[in-house]
């Protein structure tokens, strides 16, 4: 009996050994909320406009290709965030920018012993932008670029299942714009984004630079790997 055993886990060890892992793939749900919001020094130093926190909230999809520890992310997140202020100075009323985006990420991420580091960037692509003053509000997105680009960095951990076929990963993330999210066309003419209000740039344009720190949480399944025989047969994906 005890060489009946023997053979067969050396049978298995021989079958698991057969194969070496060179990529494998994995597949997740996310979404994420927290504070957002963008920062614009020529508003935070005027005297009508004081900054409040504010919200952000994205949900998608993300792939993951990997090998060993290593891999690269790849996510498409919805997005919807905004900006407030409250009134100050000889401003009477409170503002609002609101803004929806689609959001793409390309991070390097680092997972093991069950938790993860990840860095990269992001390209938003603005959909609509709105801004709101007391009770009246009007879309202003041409004000606005396009595509914004931000640096990504995030850490977390696994909080159920296990890192092969199924997990609950909680993690955090911060992210901030390297580029303008204004759209500044004429120098000479100073664009009124982000607040409609040109008076705020009177000593000098000042850029506005997105913003988010908050929670992600994602649902992440293995979906299989491409292994290499280790006695010279082609390479094949197998599922997880």
């Amino acid at each position: 009996m005890r060489h009946l055993t023997l053979l067969i886990l050396t049978i298995i060890s021989l079958q698991a050994a057969a194969q070496k892992k060179i990529v494998w793939f994995d597949a997740g749900l996310k979404a994420q909320y927290g504070a957002a919001g963008f920062y614009n020094a020529a508003v935070g130093s005027s005297d009508n406009f004081d900054y409040t926190i504010s919200k952000g909230f994205s949900y998608g999809a993300k792939l993951g290709i990997n090998k060993n520890f290593n891999g690269l992310s790849l996510e498409v997140m919805r997005s919807t965030a905004e900006q407030a202020f409250d009134p100050a100075g000889t401003n009477p009323l409170a503002h609002t920018v609101d803004w929806s985006s689609t959001d793409v990420y390309a991070l390097f991420r680092n997972a093991q012993n069950l938790g993860y580091f990840e860095i990269g960037p992001k390209v938003s692509f603005i959909n609509k932008v709105s801004n709101q003053v007391g009770d009246a509000k009007s879309e202003t997105t041409s004000k606005f670029n396009e595509n914004v680009f931000s640096g990504v960095v995030g850490f977390g951990a696994n909080v159920m299942g296990n890192e092969g076929s199924f997990s609950g990963i909680l993690g955090l993330r911060f992210e901030y714009g390297i580029t303008d999210f204004n759209k500044e066309a004429d120098p000479s003419n100073l664009t009124t984004a982000p607040l409609g209000d040109a008076t705020i740039y009177a000593d000098g344009y000042k850029k506005s630079n997105i913003a988010f720190a908050g929670v992600v949480f994602e649902l992440n399944w293995g979906i299989g790997y491409y292994g290499k025989a280790q006695c010279g047969k082609r390479s094949k994906f197998i599922m997880f």
